[in-house]
């Protein structure tokens, strides 16, 4: 008796009893969660394969910020170390042989390369360039390398400009929306030290990729800078030697992501297409630089191409794809066209970086539940090695919800595919429910983990997450889906969803809330003006009246495809596109959130928005966030962007006064080495 009192006092102070595995109950995971959550990526491997590097980016809630470090661990596995000291740096390169590492770190506030070897030591400066090294890459044998930079101002600008003379001529010369330079090309000798101009023309440098030789340099370049104009760009062929520049197309296509083949004659690079700038998915071209003949590679791939690097003796590329809601490895034979996939992952194995013989790559693989980790395999699929765990209190402590790849029928009977998200545990009954809308509009919801998600199944609510007409990973058809007809198919996408799960007995259809960002608080919008399912909505980064964004914003995919023409040729359709000629139709509680430098979506849109919805004395509420672009940079907006819409929701659809967690005080949770 005594025995078994000490094993209950035991219990209940938490000890459990001898040889009893006790197991703690999971629990719902909150805001503050995501938040803390350690961010792996980035992983570049040696060219040998022997060794990896990435990227390790850590919250400081002290500082408002997440600080990001660099890491060196063996392919095999084992323990990894910090390689990068505090002064950090972006844009690690290998030498081809793997002897050294070049990269960029801030010098008096420019962009400057350092070099260091990979055995260890300090990294040495060896640029000092006027302007800020944009990007460089190796070349030379490994005894330079080539950047670009943009040109000076020259002293006597500067001095005007720090006396207030800072008026943006807006797109003229260098200029866009912002005060911009010309760039240009440079040749870095690392042992001297001494800089050489490349290319000195008025025009701005995209792209560049050194041939395997050294001799010539291919790159992108376009000769001015309107923000809806990046089509322009064209691609160019320097020899090194002479200076001499051929052109190599001359379109209005966005070419990008050069790649040279081995043997120096055939370029690879990506473009929707070749002539126009089209509402396609970025294909592979080979261009012969001798000749400028040209011609798609990869038409036989329906999906996203990704990264991508020839193979040696370049009959073959190898890229990341992804396809409906899942990424692997491809490759490519560029002869006949035919992709086979390497991979079967479900989730999202993104191959970031390969050895020099390619048999090798580093990438990173995470699904729904699983947070993104760094990993190794052989392009062959064999011998996959996770390298990181980077949060392993995630499988430890959370109660994660479940998903499941969905299908369901629109009103024109087209076939829609999303993502079910359901609590841990669900077993039967109605949910409150929420519908996601995913950004882009060519966006995509994949099977990739969001804290999110887990956060609004902690609080017991199913969840849809459409990949409507317009949506990226499928076929190009699916992508044109919604061209002239935005608020269309694509609302009847979301509503027969809504329906389908409705008819699930799965959501509860009187205890629904719709919510989404860029395109997901475009088409949100919309939503809640032409429907009174909802009984909250939050809407970010929302555009309100394409008319009045026509200037400030992005607007070249509506002229061309989503809605066609000019608010001058076409006024009526801009119009009646524009959720702000529908609000006095909304009876859904609306929370709107900006960032105020937001340069995408531009921020007085949700203004305009929240003055209607206030002027008819609707539910609305309107944040906006100061120094924030459209994607949230500081940690504490975003817990108040994530916070305030769960309150909202949660009061308006289930009539709960919610309360947020309190913020934790203590240091950031552990993680695990893998051996």
């Amino acid at each position: 008796m005594r025995t078994q009192r000490l094993l209950t006092v035991l219990s209940l102070l938490g000890f459990g009893s001898p040889g009893v595995a006790q197991t703690a109950p999971k629990r719902s995971m909150t805001v503050d969660d995501g938040l803390d959550m350690v961010v792996v990526g980035r992983a570049t491997i040696s060219p040998d394969g022997s060794w990896v590097l990435y990227s390790r980016s850590e919250l400081d809630w002290a500082e408002n910020e997440r600080k990001t470090t660099w890491w060196r661990v063996d392919a095999e596995g084992g323990s990894p170390y910090r390689f990068i000291g505090e002064e950090g740096g972006e844009g690690f390169a290998f030498s081809a042989d793997g002897s050294r590492l070049a990269f960029t770190r801030a010098v008096d506030g420019k962009a400057q390369i350092f070099v260091m070897r990979t055995t260890g030591g300090e990294a040495e400066k060896r640029s000092d360039h006027e302007t800020a090294v944009r990007a460089f890459e190796w070349a030379g044998g490994g005894g330079a390398v080539v950047f670009s930079a943009d040109e000076p101002r020259g002293e006597d600008v500067e001095k005007r400009r720090k006396a207030g003379e800072d008026a943006v001529f807006v797109d003229e010369g260098p200029n866009g929306v912002d005060e911009a330079a010309w760039s240009n090309l440079w040749w870095l000798d690392l042992a001297s030290g001494e800089e050489r101009r490349l290319t000195e023309v008025d025009h701005r440098i995209g792209d560049f990729a050194v041939s395997p030789d050294g001799t010539r340099i291919a790159f992108t370049a376009r000769f001015e800078n309107r923000r809806n104009q990046s089509n322009l760009s064209e691609i160019f062929l320097l020899d090194v030697a002479s200076g001499s520049v051929t052109r190599l197309t001359e379109n209005e296509a966005p070419e990008g992501r050069l790649q040279w083949a081995p043997d120096g004659r055939r370029l690879a690079y990506s473009a929707p297409d070749d002539r126009s700038w089209e509402l396609r998915q970025d294909k592979l071209w080979i261009v012969d630089v001798q000749t400028g003949a040209h011609r798609l590679a990869s038409g036989s791939f329906e999906g996203s191409i990704r990264q991508f690097v020839w193979e040696p003796g370049g009959r073959s590329i190898l890229f990341g794809g992804l396809q409906r809601t899942d990424t692997n490895l491809y490759r490519l034979d560029v002869t006949s066209g035919a992709v086979a996939r390497i991979t079967e992952a479900r989730g999202q194995l993104s191959p970031t970086s390969f050895s020099v013989d390619r048999s090798r790559m580093a990438y990173t693989f995470e699904d729904f539940d699983t947070p993104a980790d760094v990993w190794v395999g052989g392009t062959d699929g064999s011998g996959a090695r996770r390298l990181t765990e980077a949060n392993p209190w995630i499988q430890d402590e959370i109660a994660l919800a479940r998903s499941e790849v969905v299908h369901w029928k629109s009103r024109d009977g087209l076939d829609v595919e999303g993502l079910l998200v359901l609590p841990a545990g669900y077993e039967s009954g109605r949910l409150p429910f929420l519908l996601n809308i995913h950004g882009g509009p060519a966006g995509v919801f994949t099977n990739s983990f969001s804290s999110r998600y887990h956060v609004w199944a902690g609080l017991g609510w199913a969840q849809l997450l459409p990949n409507v007409r317009g949506s990226s990973g499928y076929s190009d058809e699916l992508l044109r889906g919604n061209m002239a007809d935005i608020g269309g198919g694509d609302f009847d996408d979301l509503m027969t969803g809504v329906d389908y799960v409705v008819q699930r007995g799965l959501a509860h259809p009187d205890s629904m809330a719709v919510r989404g960002w860029s395109y997901g608080g475009i088409l949100g919008g919309w939503t809640v003006t032409q429907t009174d399912r909802f009984k909250a909505a939050s809407l970010g980064a929302m555009v309100s009246d394409w008319t009045s964004e026509y200037g400030p914003g992005f607007n070249h995919d509506v002229r061309l495809w989503y809605i066609g023409g000019t608010p001058w040729e076409n006024r009526e359709e801009w119009r009646q596109k524009s959720a702000l000629t529908h609000v006095a139709n909304v009876t859904t509680p609306t929370l709107l959130l900006h960032g105020m430098n937001d340069r995408t979506d531009t921020e007085p849109q949700s203004m305009m928005f929240f003055q209607a919805l206030k002027d008819q004395g609707k539910e609305v509420r309107y944040l906006r966030f100061p120094r924030e672009p459209h994607g949230f940079r500081e940690p504490r907006h975003q817990r108040i962007r994530d916070v305030e819409e769960i309150r909202w929701i949660q009061r308006y659809v289930r009539g709960i006064d919610w309360k947020p967690w309190e913020r934790p005080s203590g240091e950031a949770k552990d993680t695990k080495v893998i051996s």
